[in-house]
């Protein structure tokens, strides 16, 4: 892979330990997918944010990351914890999950990402514009930011979205490239569709289509007169879930 100076400096230790690990982690994954260079990210969401999930190896990556020096170079905010963190007290959680919780999002807080603990970053002030590279984690998020917003993510792990945000860079490969954002194959809708549940119900049923084909091919939708945020929203919830898509195109409604 290609580095600029900046990136060689990084990798090489030199603007800080966590930097470095998260510019190792980057570079491994741009090699693994074939990319040929970093590109840098205006925006990133972060994932991994459950104790559960985490465990204390998990909790204890982070906090070493916060410890060396680790900053976000962009805007990031984060995804939702593994409990309610205002009214875990009278949700029957116990106290030792709590604890362990509430210092995985410390160690976030520490590396300065914005503690949202949303999935819907978008609708919290984390607003890419059109054809912006960004590296999000979660499915729907990066399934709207790609398809409503125009912006152009992978849908990336935990530790690789925090690598983007350390560094302010991501692998270019997926999504981020041009010719993997054109349509594969077209649905044509039509019976008219409208409110979240049928967008919902659709989703699953278009997802479960693609599901079944590899490669997976961009979806392209027709049949739409208009479509409301809230019905978008539910929409790529579905197809994330059941499709695994990132990206999809509906005539007349989104921007590509």
């Amino acid at each position: 892979m290609e580095l600029n100076d900046e990136q060689q400096a990084m990798l090489a230790g030199g603007v800080g330990r966590s930097t470095r690990k998260a510019m190792e982690i980057l570079v491994a994954l741009g090699k693994i997918y074939g990319a040929r260079r970093l590109v840098p990210v205006t925006s990133v969401q972060v994932s991994g944010v459950s104790y559960d999930n985490l465990g204390d190896a998990g909790l204890n990556w982070l906090a070493e990351m916060a410890e060396g020096g680790g900053k976000v170079r962009v805007l990031t905010t984060l995804n939702p914890a593994g409990m309610d963190i205002e009214n875990q007290a009278g949700l029957g959680i116990p106290a030792d999950f709590a604890v362990k919780q509430a210092e995985v999002i410390a160690a976030f807080g520490q590396m300065g990402v914005i503690m949202t603990c949303t999935c819907t970053p978008y609708l919290t002030g984390n607003v890419p514009h059109f054809g912006e590279h960004i590296a999000w984690a979660e499915s729907s998020a990066v399934c709207y930011a790609n398809s409503i917003l125009g912006a152009r993510s992978n849908r990336e792990g935990g530790p690789s979205a925090l690598a983007a945000a350390l560094t302010g860079f991501t692998p270019e490969y997926g999504l981020h490239l041009e010719s993997n954002r054109q349509p594969g194959i077209i649905f044509e809708v039509s019976e008219p569709v409208a409110g979240t549940a049928q967008f919902g119900a659709l989703g699953k049923v278009i997802g479960e289509q693609i599901e079944k084909r590899s490669p997976k091919p961009v979806p392209y939708l027709i049949g739409f007169q208009a479509a409301t945020l809230e019905e978008l929203k539910s929409f790529c919830a579905s197809l994330a879930t059941y499709g695994g898509v990132g990206l999809f195109h509906m005539a007349g409604v989104t921007p590509e």
